[in-house]
């Protein structure tokens, strides 16, 4: 057949509609991992260093029970009553550590494979405030906020995971919140859920919580939709004794765990990059030694989420180049120990959808998808240094939330993408591309396209209302909060969890008949 007939060919099936590859072009669990700020050296000295102050510094107010089985696995007290940690018990940790497991959704259509570099979107920030889609202005976040958050995240297919992104301000009661925690994101989303829990007396509400709506514990258990976040230290080198029982009892309640250390550089850890970095892995292994031996099967996180000053103030700043490359750091950490690594990015100090705040968390964001993380927090919607949250945010990330998944993806040269026939058919040909079969069935499985995002010609936006991103988002948020009020807990459930706990959400609320 000979060039010409082969075009023909191939704009005839193009008229004839064609339907182009269903390959998506970014999908949960692009693997990341390229990005190595870290020389091989100072990836070893960190470690070494980390492994060190486990060894002969320890961390003082370890509880009882972390105190015995840490003593029993060869660990030793200081004279200063500091629990250490020798480094065989801490390597048999990382070497034994569960991986390539599964975070469950509701649905398992929406289940994460946390596995070497995959990554994942997601949420987070437990905020104390909104910015209000009607005023724009900042305002004390409520439960009726967080649901709200959920189901918007709920309907972006770049957000994978939902972390409690604000606090539900309006519940004065530590463990009425919590459980309503629980539910209004179990309610709003299908997604994997993560939050986190203040005392551990009310982590068994909550589990029953998780084990009815699963049906029975068995089957939580076997599928738990639910992660217990918890920052068992308080930097430097202490141990949180409340967030460790709440740790052990979340484990033994079969909730999978992620293990904080959040200190802060020039104020809780060291002002250098570096030593806020060692400060923190050293931190969260020892988390992951006593998550261990409490269930040795436990699904645990590594999360190292050291934050930066801005050390003219104290004043915590999570938008600059420093943060980025701490994350980063951590995220290569993690892919070295190759263990299921979650890291904090995005964290931007703007207070609005402007140009600081696309730079901001762009720039972050980027480099801890590309160091690997595979569950990335703060990702989307929040803004203000963790003050505030943004659900307009929510719509408008998940386009930058797309973008960034498509540069996971890379180049892809394999001798089929290379296209060499292609070319030598065009040049020889018509001399463009855009009439080629190879062209239509690829525009979809090879380009993102933004959602929201505008590429008009000036011309046309101007004609259009010459709206801002902003406006744009605001509008498509509230038309979600408008109309989509997920279904997946049945009616009978969502009654019988009504008559069995103090639900605030009322019915109507999520879109319920009394």
């Amino acid at each position: 057949m000979t060039s010409t007939a082969r075009r023909r060919g191939r704009k005839k099936r193009i008229n004839q509609a064609t339907q182009p590859t269903s390959n998506p072009p970014v999908w949960p669990g692009i693997s990341g991992g390229r990005l190595k700020p870290l020389s091989p050296q100072e990836v070893a000295l960190v470690e070494e260093t980390a492994l060190s102050l486990l060894e002969t510094l320890g961390l003082s107010q370890a509880i009882p029970s972390m105190i015995d089985k840490v003593l029993a696995a060869g660990g030793s007290l200081s004279k200063d009553k500091r629990l250490l940690f020798p480094r065989p018990l801490v390597r048999k940790a990382i070497t034994e550590a569960s991986r390539n497991f599964i975070l469950c959704g509701q649905r398992p259509e929406q289940d994460l494979h946390i596995s070497q570099a995959c990554v994942h979107m997601s949420t987070g920030g437990a905020a104390p405030g909104v910015f209000d889609l009607d005023t724009g202005e900042y305002r004390d976040s409520s439960l009726i906020d967080l649901y709200d958050a959920a189901r918007i995240v709920d309907r972006m297919d770049n957000i994978h995971h939902f972390s409690r992104s604000v606090v539900a301000r309006d519940i004065e009661d530590n463990a009425v919140m919590d459980l309503n925690t629980a539910f209004a994101c179990l309610t709003g989303t299908a997604k994997h859920v993560s939050i986190s829990i203040s005392e551990p007396g009310n982590v068994p509400e909550i589990a029953q919580l998780c084990y009815a709506i699963a049906g029975d514990e068995d089957a939580f258990r076997a599928r738990p939709f639910l992660t217990v976040m918890v920052c068992h230290v308080v930097p430097p080198m202490r141990f949180a004794e409340e967030a460790c029982e709440v740790l052990e009892a979340a484990i033994l309640a079969g909730f999978p765990v992620q293990l904080i250390s959040a200190g802060q550089a020039g104020a809780t850890s060291p002002a250098t990059i570096a030593g806020s970095l060692v400060q923190a892995v050293a931190e969260t292994l020892a988390g992951l030694v006593f998550a261990r031996l409490v269930d040795p099967q436990v699904k645990a996180i590594f999360a190292p989420k050291p934050l930066v000053a801005d050390l003219r103030t104290g004043s915590m700043c999570g938008g600059g180049g420093e943060q980025a490359i701490l994350m980063a750091g951590a995220a290569q950490m993690g892919r070295h120990f190759d263990l299921p690594t979650s890291s904090i990015a995005g964290i931007t100090d703007a207070k609005c959808l402007d140009a600081q705040y696309g730079a901001e968390k762009s720039l972050a964001v980027t480099m801890a998808a590309h160091a690997g993380s595979n569950i990335v927090t703060q990702a989307a919607g929040m803004q203000a240094s963790l003050l505030g949250v943004s659900h307009a945010a929510y719509v408008s990330d998940n386009d930058m939330l797309g973008n960034i998944l498509r540069t996971l993806r890379g180049i892809e040269a394999t001798p089929e993408n290379i296209a060499a026939d292609i070319i030598a058919d065009v040049c020889r040909g018509e001399g463009h591309y855009l009439g080629e079969q190879h062209t239509f069935n690829r525009m979809k499985s090879d380009y993102f396209y933004p959602d929201i995002g505008d590429r008009k010609t000036p011309r046309e936006w101007q004609e259009d209302g010459s709206h801002p991103i902003s406006d744009i988002a605001r509008d498509r948020a509230r038309e979600i909060l408008s109309s989509h009020y997920p279904q997946h807990i049945p009616d009978n459930v969502d009654r019988a969890l009504r008559a069995r706990f103090d639900i605030r959400l009322l019915r109507h609320q999520i879109g319920r008949s009394s």
